[in-house]
């Protein structure tokens, strides 16, 4: 699985390990945070981490650009890093106002770290080499080693012993993922420096200083977004469709720039960023409607053993851990024997997948007893194949976008990708809020463990059958879609 890879890819797995145990640490916490100390009501807490997390995959639009035109990427992954931890320990202060400017500071940082270090990762191979797809599945692998790091130690640990904990413990971690791309900076082979270096030393204290400027903007997008209404719409709506359009416009008018074939790729790319959201919308119910479904309606007695109901998000990444480097192997085997199937295929199996994984939910939910609690085995079981779906779209997508898009501006095409999971993010709140009750923490209206399970299986049996329908749709779009990609494979 190793063998023939740029010892660089090591030093980004490295990194990005740490950054996703800080990532996944928090955003493991959040939901639980939010309803348990804070006295958030379902619905308030539900939109508040809707934008929060929104928000994080918005911000690499802006990130991927700065480090295309100024910074370079390798500049952009060390600062962003830095604010992320700093947006940890911020949330240290423990009270609301805390929470949101440490959430803020991680929107800044997430921007300029996630989309720029998946771009160094594409620049490590030649274009046409047949080892990208399975060294960006092997960066996946550090990804989800590092959520199931955050998963069965951070999260489980800030909601035993103290929440402060597990904030602290996840920018700790991000500290250590920052000296871990420093120091194999070598490895890299000059690649993420400036395009530009009079740009950046022009611009470049104007990009840091204006970046932790952003922070209280956000600040008061995140309190005041869900209530401060536009035209029967929150603002963040309308900030994710003014950047949809910005992001569309500069991609259509770099596709209409170029021949036929840089027109149709970009065209492909931007196809498969919509049914990316549909993807993640259903999926990205892990931390929050899922979450708490597990709180209230599962079983998580393992023999004696009361599992915190942030730890069944672990799930997922266990299960890429173990079968991760198969699929590795089988897209470069399949890749040899002109087998693989296509981009667009693998995005519509994936799709399939994901909807069956809430259709063995809904039918698990009648092992429940008296008491409304599903098996904790029917909950791994829709993980499994939530994890097997991703397998096949997301480590293939973050290398579909290095391939489809100009390289001059790789990192805004990474950007607009990560635009996508912050559209996914807003839908996967409004989708989660049909699953909460109404009210704050103290006034709750409370709903029984027998309506609660069937308010949660009727939402997720839904977006079961509708996605496995969206997922044979693209299936049988996939013949065209790869002729449009011209070669890419």
């Amino acid at each position: 699985m190793t063998k023939g890879h740029p010892q660089g890819l090591y030093v980004l797995f490295g990194a990005e390990l740490f950054e996703r145990l800080c990532y996944y640490g928090m955003r493991g916490l959040l939901i639980l945070y939010l309803t348990k100390a804070l006295m958030q009501g379902d619905t308030q807490a539900i939109g508040i981490y809707g934008a929060y997390t929104a928000l994080v995959y918005a911000a690499p639009v802006a990130g991927g650009k700065l480090a295309d035109a100024v910074l370079g990427y390798r500049r952009a992954v060390i600062f962003g890093g830095l604010v992320m931890a700093l947006g940890e320990f911020l949330i240290l202060g423990g009270t609301e106002f805390w929470l949101f400017l440490g959430m803020a500071a991680i929107i800044v940082g997430n921007g300029f770290f996630k989309a720029n270090i998946s771009t160094i990762v594409g620049r490590l191979y030649k274009d046409g080499d047949p080892m990208r797809d399975s060294g960006f599945t092997i960066f996946y692998m550090g990804i989800n080693i590092g959520a199931l790091l955050a998963t069965v130690a951070v999260a489980p640990i800030g909601e035993t012993y103290g929440f402060k904990w597990g904030f602290g413990l996840a920018g700790v971690g991000m500290l250590v993922g920052i000296a871990i791309f420093i120091l194999g900076q070598d490895k890299l082979d000059g690649h993420g420096e400036p395009a530009d270096p009079a740009a950046l030393a022009k611009y470049g204290k104007l990009v840091y200083g204006g970046s932790l400027a952003v922070i209280p903007l956000l600040y008061a997008l995140i309190a005041y977004g869900q209530t401060f209404q536009i035209f029967g719409q929150g603002i963040l709506f309308w900030l994710l469709m003014g950047l949809l359009t910005y992001v569309c416009f500069t991609l259509l008018r770099e596709g209409f720039k170029g021949d036929h074939v840089q027109r149709d790729r970009i065209l492909v790319l931007m196809i498969l960023m919509t049914f990316n959201v549909v993807f993640w919308a259903c999926f990205e119910q892990a931390g929050s409607s899922l979450t708490l479904f597990a709180d209230r309606n599962v079983d998580r007695d393992v023999f004696g053993y009361l599992m915190p109901a942030s730890q069944t998000q672990f799930f997922n990444p266990a299960f890429i851990i173990l079968f991760g480097s198969v699929f590795s192997i089988l897209w470069v085997n399949l890749s040899r024997r002109g087998k693989n199937p296509s981009i667009a295929m693998k995005f519509g199996l994936g799709i399939v997948q994901l909807g069956l994984g809430y259709l063995v939910l809904l039918a698990g939910a009648a092992l429940a007893g008296p008491d409304a609690l599903v098996p904790l085995f029917v909950l791994g079981m829709m993980y499994l194949l939530h994890t097997t779906g991703e397998l096949f779209l997301s480590p293939i997508g973050l290398s579909m976008v290095t391939k489809l898009a100009p390289r001059h501006m790789t990192g805004a095409a990474m950007g607009a990708w990560f635009l996508s999971f912050a559209f996914s993010m807003y839908v996967a709140a409004v989708l989660a809020k049909l699953t909460g009750a109404e009210g704050d923490g103290v006034n709750l209206v409370e709903l029984t463990p027998v309506e609660s399970l069937d308010q949660y299986v009727g939402v997720f049996g839904n977006m079961g059958f509708v996605t496995v329908g969206i997922g044979i749709f693209l299936c049988l779009l996939s013949k065209p879609l790869t002729k449009m990609m011209h070669g890419v494979e």
